[in-house]
């Protein structure tokens, strides 16, 4: 839909909810998580100052992820399963779509590679870990249940 493109970003508020899950299962972990992280905001009476997100903290696509699913915004009552954090500020590659993940992720990789940059990444353990690598829902999960319309933005933190 936009994209691919290089964007600066500052940093962004967030709240969020982490696991370490099976890379088979991660989509319908979101989407549990997800559910679980605005019930939350619905219980505590948080409104969102910007959109939610899936962060792919820890990257093993043969195994394990460690996932945050998140939104911007702020709250002094987080508690163990919802904690404060932020997106980091930097340049992003970014690219937006709709129902097309895999394609749009092979495209903004393909992307980055042709303008000779690189991923703020580093190995770790269990797998890549990213900076931040994030599919940002510029559809709000909570008015539009159909995911297949909704317009996701990746967005992955390059190295300065």
């Amino acid at each position: 839909m936009s994209g691919p493109e290089l964007e600066y970003r500052a940093a962004v508020p967030t709240l969020g909810i982490r696991e370490t899950v099976p890379f088979r299962t991660m989509l319908s972990n979101r989407d549990r998580l997800l559910a679980e992280l605005i019930a939350w905001l619905d219980e505590n009476g948080v409104e969102p100052t910007g959109p939610f997100f899936l962060r792919l903290h820890v990257v093993n696509m043969a195994d394990q992820m460690q996932i945050e699913v998140g939104v911007a915004g702020k709250s002094d009552d987080t508690d163990d399963r919802v904690q404060a954090g932020a997106i980091p500020a930097g340049s992003y590659a970014v690219l937006a779509y709709r129902a097309k993940s895999m394609a749009a992720n092979r495209l903004l990789h393909a992307w980055i590679q042709e303008q000779g940059l690189e991923l703020d990444t580093k190995p770790h353990p269990g797998g890549e870990a990213f900076a931040s690598r994030c599919e940002i829902y510029l559809t709000d999960p909570r008015t539009e249940p159909r995911k297949t319309r909704w317009v996701v933005e990746l967005a992955f933190l390059t190295r300065s």
